[in-house]
């Protein structure tokens, strides 16, 4: 259920291979009930969601996903109650040699092969000399932000924050692809408070030429700390809270 007419294909693509699934009606049949994201949905034993490792383009303009989160405790970017995801990274807080080797490889080909959520844009354009903040813009109403970040947040209270912690380094604010495409809302509305604003760059390029990065709730901030980037968080990501980021947020107390 709280599927869109043109995803339901792909669902199916992937859920449906040895029976078919059935929208907008409630299993009978033990088979599980799963819904969209964060939607309301009675019955519902699992959540589904985009995965972190997307596409290749975006989906407002209809690119269906490569990878999906399926999660049956909650989802992982809702910070008022655990999902999946937090229970299997408490789980492992202590890896086994041949875990973290298989970490350490996976992380290493992520970062080797520039991949990202959308792997989309070009090369960023040459920055300005000094100590580089980027700043990463969010989808104004995006499920990610409305959970899990301040009341009243937006991408201009970021920016404004980062500006206040670091006056003398070099802001520079990154749209998110949707609001770039103009799919989307969440434009500053002062964006003369950085110093730089690049459209069209691919983020996975644009975080080797960083160093800091500040979001709200964006899984940039997950791709920053896979390459060694310190991250500012301002909301309350899935990967704050664990010691890895500076949290200026409220992160729950689990």
């Amino acid at each position: 259920s709280g599927m869109r007419l043109w995803m339901r294909r792909h669902m199916q693509d992937v859920f449906g291979q040895h029976k078919p699934v059935v929208f907008d009606k409630p299993a009978t049949d033990g088979r599980r009930n799963m819904v969209w994201g964060a939607k309301q949905s009675i019955g519902a034993t699992a959540r589904v969601e985009d995965g972190f490792l997307r596409s290749r383009g975006l989906g407002a303009e209809l690119v269906p996903p490569v990878s999906l989160v399926v999660d049956d405790v909650g989802i992982y970017y809702d910070p008022s109650a655990p999902s999946r995801l937090e229970q299997l990274i408490r789980q492992r807080a202590t890896l086994r040699e041949d875990q973290r080797r298989r970490a350490e490889r996976l992380i290493k080909r992520l970062t080797e092969l520039e991949l990202s959520k959308y792997n989309i844009g070009t090369a960023p354009p040459d920055l300005p000399e000094g100590k580089k903040i980027l700043v990463v813009g969010q989808v104004a109403d995006d499920a990610s932000v409305r959970l899990g970040a301040e009341d009243g947040a937006t991408n201009q209270t970021l920016l404004n924050a980062a500006r206040a912690a670091r006056p003398d380094d070099v802001l520079i604010y990154k749209p998110h692809p949707d609001v770039e495409a103009g799919l989307r809302d969440g434009a500053l509305t002062e964006p003369n408070a950085a110093d730089v604003v690049i459209d069209g760059a691919d983020i996975a390029q644009l975080l080797s030429q960083v160093d800091e990065l500040w979001t709200m709730t964006s899984l940039a901030g997950f791709e920053a700390l896979l390459r060694g980037v310190p991250v500012v968080t301002t909301g309350a990501p899935f990967y704050s809270g664990w010691g890895l980021t500076t949290d200026l947020g409220d992160v729950p107390p689990r």
